[in-house]
């Protein structure tokens, strides 16, 4: 039996069988996503959006007709099966993968939110994440759940350094995106047998406590957020 379809026997309730290999080439690929933030700095909204729309509908596509069509199922998984987590790998209960997830939640940032926010939040997906998930993999002892202490902890301190160097945030609200970004990775959330991809709850969650800071108590600074200098 190969690796994959032993994979395929666990279910999404059990912890991640992904070695620290298999991590950090999903990181790597992971982390290439900050070109997302970088490049939306110095684009604008509209030609951002004309890109990660078909951008989005490519790995959407690929994610529908593996489900569908055994040639790309079999590619699919022969291909990226390795660096998949066990929810990814559902055949009962179809889920989007991570880098399906990750483009859309980029697409619904830049839709919804001012720049800046949506510069902060993707970044920490793309880079926070990646760091908790490397630090927890390789030096997490104090587990909670499928998470660890010093993953969360790898989390808040790079989610940190973002908001600091993201120009035209407020730190004060950059404090609360990076706390709430933190509280959202550390848990699991699921609807029903769904597990709900943290590529989407890290940056939406994030993103909406960012907005909803400014809307109360900086409404004054809400225009400096459409411009990243």
């Amino acid at each position: 039996m190969t690796e994959n379809q032993n994979r395929k026997q666990y279910g999404t309730g059990q912890a991640d069988k992904l070695d620290f290999r298999a991590e950090l080439a999903r990181k790597a690929i992971h982390i290439s996503s900050i070109s997302i933030a970088l490049i939306y700095c110095h684009i604008s909204r509209d030609l951002a959006l004309l890109l990660l729309v078909p951008l989005f509908s490519g790995f959407f596509l690929v994610d529908m007709l593996k489900n569908i069509s055994e040639p790309v199922s079999e590619w699919y998984h022969r291909t990226f099966g390795s660096m998949l987590r066990q929810h990814e790998l559902e055949k009962t209960h179809k889920q989007m993968n991570g880098a399906t997830c990750i483009t859309l939640s980029a697409l619904l940032l830049v839709f919804f939110f001012p720049k800046i926010i949506a510069i902060a939040a993707f970044s920490m997906v793309a880079l926070a994440d990646t760091a908790a998930a490397l630090v927890g993999k390789a030096f997490g002892k104090h587990r909670f759940g499928h998470k660890s202490l010093e993953g969360s902890a790898a989390f808040l301190m790079t989610a940190l350094l973002i908001v600091a160097v993201v120009p035209n945030l407020n730190l004060q609200v950059g404090l609360v995106m990076a706390m709430t970004a933190t509280g959202t990775e550390a848990f699991d959330m699921h609807v029903g047998r769904f597990k709900v991809d943290d590529n989407l709850t890290i940056p939406l969650f994030s993103a909406c406590s960012g907005l909803l800071c400014y809307s109360i108590f900086f409404p004054e600074q809400l225009a400096l957020l459409a411009f990243c200098r």
